[in-house]
């Protein structure tokens, strides 16, 4: 099983509560990291608003645009694209219980990473904005640790 979950999956489910900030951050970060070398995507246990500004502003400031993406729920992103995954990681405990359970019908791995919801920070804009660069800049931690530093940087 270490041989398994070591090896680099063919694809890749980010998944967290909302698909609007920490999902999308991280399949941003992956996509940026592993290049075409790996499909990315993320979708999150609810369906929430369009991408939460803040994300927004973290991510541009590592050249990442993710104003665009939006959120879709787990059912949404199966129902497009099948669970045509290898590993799904969670980031929330809701979305690791939603995942558990599509073990039950999918032959899929599952990696539980809890992140911190950003969304809860409180003071300034400069304050709020640090809470989120916290949250990417683990992410990216990460996700280097657990797929390498190998895959093309910027395509």
């Amino acid at each position: 099983m270490a041989a398994e979950r070591t090896a680099r999956p063919q694809a890749v489910l980010f998944a967290c509560n909302f698909n609007a900030v920490r999902s999308p951050m991280a399949a941003g970060l992956a996509r940026q990291l592993l290049g075409k070398s790996v499909y990315v995507a993320s979708a999150g246990v609810q369906k929430g608003e369009q991408p939460d500004p803040f994300a927004v502003a973290a991510m541009e400031e590592v050249g990442i645009d993710i104003s665009r993406h939006r959120p879709l729920t787990i059912e949404e992103f199966e129902d497009l694209e099948g669970l045509n995954v290898d590993l799904i990681v969670t980031l929330t405990p809701a979305a690791h219980h939603k995942a558990l359970d599509l073990t039950r019908t999918a032959a899929v791995d599952v990696e539980y990473w809890p992140m911190p919801d950003p969304t809860a920070a409180e003071g300034s804009r400069e304050q709020r904005l640090a809470v989120y660069r916290e949250v990417r800049d683990q992410l990216m931690a990460r996700i280097r640790e657990r797929f390498g530093r190998d895959g093309p940087a910027n395509e």
